[in-house]
């Protein structure tokens, strides 16, 4: 944005609002995850102090990693989240073998449902596609442009490479962990309730009635591997946008402060004003990044056609901004 558009004030916008959201608006939520994963070993969980106990905990656990430095966050997302990807999806394999002979009746009712009455209502009225986008960039946050700020910092010869990377990244979140996840729900037959049988506690009675009780503490523990690290990876993210707007050490300071806090104040809170927040901060990022997609798409095809120009020509694609004819960015014809 502040590069090949020239308006820097955009690209402050959007870090701006990516601070809100990751920082305060995802953190306060995966904070809440954890905790509403604890309702099941706790009786009267929710109106004892355990919440604050167990925020003061993910604050505590948090401020070690992030004053400790980049190569904490590096190792505990690079080591934690492909150990849990991986066996929440042989969960959700094995779940699907015990439970065969009934998927053909599942995705019956799955399309029944879909193209029913009162779903296309739902559809032509907005209301399910709202649904689906809300939680469609939660999931794999396409379009948020959330994303380029990890595939950035990737050494790798071309753009493209890295973009076709982060394309299988969305499929392996929504279309293998999201569609696990359905599908050990939808066998379990267990109804969700809103209010209260929603969220994590859905999805532990789900996998207790497909696998057992042990079932339970297999996605408290996947809850909390995967919450964990995305509230570190969130915060990396956060931290990148800070230093692009200002670079001083009072500024950092004061905005972990400020992340700890809102890490607290998260397990604390409850379903509905985290989902809220989450869904606001997030819609109003995805806004301004679209409108910057628009904008930079006509360039992203060049570079897209110089990638697969060089791999028909038996090249391994090599990067340099003279071959698009642009100047001005981070590889500044950098030779590789």
């Amino acid at each position: 944005m502040e590069r090949a558009l020239g308006k820097r004030w955009m690209g402050v916008l959007f870090s701006v609002l990516l601070i809100i959201c990751f920082a305060y608006g995802f953190n306060g939520l995966q904070a809440y995850n954890m905790s509403s994963a604890l309702q099941y070993y706790i009786e009267g969980y929710s109106d004892s102090i355990y919440p604050m106990v167990l925020g003061i905990v993910l604050a505590a656990a948090t401020a070690f990693v992030i004053w400790g430095g980049v190569h904490r966050i590096g190792f505990i997302t690079s080591v934690l989240v492909p150990i849990m990807a991986v066996a929440y999806i042989l969960m959700g394999i094995v779940t699907m073998m015990m439970h065969i002979t009934e998927l053909p009746q599942m995705f019956a009712e799955i399309f029944a449902n879909a193209f029913n009455f009162r779903a296309m209502a739902g559809g032509f009225a907005g209301s399910a596609v709202v649904i689906g986008i809300k939680r469609g960039l939660f999931s794999n946050e396409a379009g948020m442009g959330s994303a380029p700020n990890a595939s950035a910092s990737a050494d790798v010869e071309h753009p493209v490479k890295q973009g076709l990377v982060q394309v299988i990244s969305v499929f392996i979140d929504t279309i293998l962990i999201c569609s696990s996840t359905a599908i050990m729900l939808l066998v379990s037959g267990v109804d969700g309730v809103s209010g209260v049988m929603d969220g994590i506690p859905y999805v532990q009675a789900a996998i207790s009635a497909n696998v057992g009780k042990w079932g339970i503490h297999f996605i408290t523990i996947s809850i909390f591997a995967f919450a964990f690290s995305s509230l570190i990876g969130n915060y990396y993210y956060a931290e990148s946008n800070i230093v692009f707007i200002k670079n001083n050490k009072i500024v950092m300071f004061l905005f972990r402060v400020t992340c700890i806090v809102a890490i607290f104040l998260g397990a604390q809170a409850d379903f509905a004003l985290v989902w809220n927040i989450a869904d606001i901060t997030m819609g109003l990022m995805a806004i301004v990044n679209i409108i910057a997609i628009f904008l930079l798409g006509n360039i992203a095809l060049k570079v897209l056609d110089n990638y697969e120009k060089q791999k028909k020509q038996g090249k391994k694609p090599v990067f340099h901004e003279s071959d698009i004819g642009i100047n001005g960015t981070v590889w500044t014809d950098k030779k590789v």
